[in-house]
């Protein structure tokens, strides 16, 4: 069973390297944790702070397109909120297209693959606004209520005042 914390979620200290580092710049790929319900429950748990995550996959055009801004929210909101993104590629893209797309993007936010035997029951642990379809956003509060979701690329500006709204600081910098 794995056991998650989305506080010490490694970001890519895993050995899934290899050959690729001779020609990305980051010297290993970003390691994606692989995760069921219960690690999906885990993830989803509250840490103190908002959390923000964002479903996602390789073969899903407006996923990709909308991910430089998410690497842009999670720079601008380090250590003031956690951030996670899941993806629903098949697990055999575990350590292919996945870490790989994640490298190219210079994310560095912990990242999972879900892998649940019952997708409906993985689709209401998230949000009884969750579909299914992708890309989905959703932001909590510190206590782990929904304050905020987007089906469909996300609007940097929204995600950032419903971001803000939670904080007890002045909004992050970069705008």
């Amino acid at each position: 069973m794995l056991c998650l914390s989305i506080v010490i979620a490694g970001q890519g200290k895993g050995a899934a390297a290899g050959a690729a580092s001779s020609h990305t710049p980051p010297a290993k790929l970003p390691t994606v944790k692989q995760i069921n319900i219960a690690g999906l429950r885990k993830a989803l748990t509250p840490s103190g702070r908002p959390l923000l995550v964002n479903f996602w996959a390789t073969w899903c055009d407006p996923c990709r397109e909308e991910f430089p801004d998410l690497v842009k929210l999670d720079a601008d909101y380090k250590g003031k909120i956690d951030f996670i993104t899941i993806s629903l590629d098949e697990l055999s893209e575990i350590n292919r297209d996945v870490p790989k797309f994640l490298s190219g993007m210079k994310a560095e936010m912990p990242a999972f693959l879900l892998k649940a035997e019952d997708d409906d029951a993985a689709i209401a642990i998230v949000s009884k606004n969750f579909t299914g379809a992708l890309p989905f956003t959703i932001l909590y509060d510190a206590s782990g209520k929904e304050t905020y979701f987007r089906q469909g690329k996300v609007v940097l500006a929204t995600v950032r005042s419903e971001i803000d709204k939670l904080l007890p600081t002045a909004p992050a910098p970069g705008r």
